[in-house]
């Protein structure tokens, strides 16, 4: 009896591991460049895609800016509020999610992107990319909730 009962618990232990393990979550994004906090992104699972929206800026200053750089249909939008992750599915057989896009509204560029949870799912690397995923830069996000 009691090793059934610890194997439930281990079970139980390990799907909330397995389950914070995804990109889905609350993340404080971390600037590559100058190590600061830039924002908070909700990435959302959405039938197996998942996106990403800003939620909050962290600069107070910049709570009204929009994407004048943008050269698609986001193009001077708010940046708050705005979805900059779309298109990304879980890789076949990975521990990262790929395939979608993600938006740098300081430039207006759009970018592939890998997400690749880290440290149980504290951590996400975010790596846009041109062309192939060496051909590229990594931002280190922090999950906040």
């Amino acid at each position: 009896m009691k090793s059934i009962l610890a194997a439930l618990l281990l079970a139980a232990a390990s799907a909330t591991v397995f389950a914070q393990a995804t990109p889905v979550g609350l993340w404080k994004t971390i600037d590559d460049e100058t190590k600061q906090e830039k924002s908070l992104v909700r990435i959302t699972d959405n039938g197996g895609v998942l996106t990403g929206r800003i939620e909050k800026l962290a600069n107070p200053d910049k709570q009204d800016a929009t994407c004048d750089k943008c050269t698609d249909a986001r193009k001077d939008q708010k940046v708050l509020g705005m979805t900059i992750i779309e298109g990304v599915k879980k890789a076949a057989g990975e521990d990262y999610w790929d395939g979608g896009t993600i938006l740098d509204p300081n430039n207006g560029k759009v970018y592939k992107v890998r997400l690749t949870p880290a440290e149980g799912g504290k951590k996400l690397d975010v790596r846009g990319y041109v062309g192939a995923p060496l051909l590229g830069r990594t931002q280190t996000w922090i999950r906040v909730e």
